[in-house]
């Protein structure tokens, strides 16, 4: 097949798979359908799949006595693999204030994009994004599917500090700061959801191929779904997604 991925060992713990060079929601549901069939192959072996835009990496818990035979096995399991659709998908709908207080490069953005704030809220919270991975920080979600009126470039002086919580936009990206931590993103909002929990199984309830709606709320309606998620009344709207 012309299409056939490059395997690597990486060390003497690792195997990457690259995939053609590109961000597409296809090559995506290609690298989600092999992700399942080697956690299927590897069900009983101490390792970790884990996926980016165009990459999987096995990440081995010991050294791998024959790289040869191993990516001998990945390349079987491929060839005789057929693609079929991602199953489970659901979509998550985030809330987000975009009032000044968190939104504190939107006059920025406005300017730069030449639109009303109102505008740039709009165009954030029209499109269903689509997860690609998660990384960077444990439950930061890389989001695809930015309107191309609002892609802007990152700070030239990174901030030390990025609010928990805090929704910005990176190039053609747009993402949520799962916790407290240095940020070159532009930041447009808050959403009050937390969405990493090392307690929980999985950790992040939403996953790489799963879809993000963003919905704009109130101060007031932010304070109220802080405290709802303190006292563990939250309940995070979500639904089956049918692509």
């Amino acid at each position: 097949m012309n299409d056939f991925p490059k395997i690597t060992p990486m060390g003497e713990r690792g195997i990457l798979i690259e995939f053609e060079p590109e961000i597409s929601e296809k090559l995506l549901e290609k690298l989600l359908f092999y992700k399942d069939k080697l956690e299927e192959f590897y069900d009983e072996v101490n390792v970790e799949v884990v996926n980016t835009y165009n990459s999987l990496l096995i990440s081995y818990m010991f050294s791998i006595e024959n790289v040869y035979n191993e990516v001998l096995a990945i390349k079987e399991l491929f060839g005789e693999a057929k693609i079929g659709k991602i199953n489970n998908q659901q979509i998550f709908y985030l809330p987000v204030c975009y009032e000044k207080e968190f939104g504190w490069d939107l006059e920025y953005i406005s300017k730069e994009k030449n639109l009303s704030k109102k505008e740039v809220v709009e165009l954030h919270t029209k499109p269903f994004y689509t997860v690609f991975f998660t990384g960077f920080l444990p439950g930061f979600l890389y989001l695809g599917g930015l309107d191309e009126k609002l892609q802007i470039s990152r700070k030239d002086q990174p901030r030390m500090k990025i609010e928990k919580g805090a929704v910005g936009i990176g190039e053609n990206q747009t993402g949520i700061y799962p916790k407290s931590s240095p940020g070159g993103w532009q930041i447009l909002g808050n959403c009050p959801v937390q969405f990493f929990d090392k307690n929980n199984d999985p950790p992040c309830e939403i996953s790489a191929g799963d879809k993000v709606k963003f919905y704009s709320v109130s101060k007031e309606e932010f304070e109220e779904i802080s405290e709802q998620i303190s006292k563990g009344t939250f309940q995070l709207k979500k639904e089956n997604y049918e692509g």
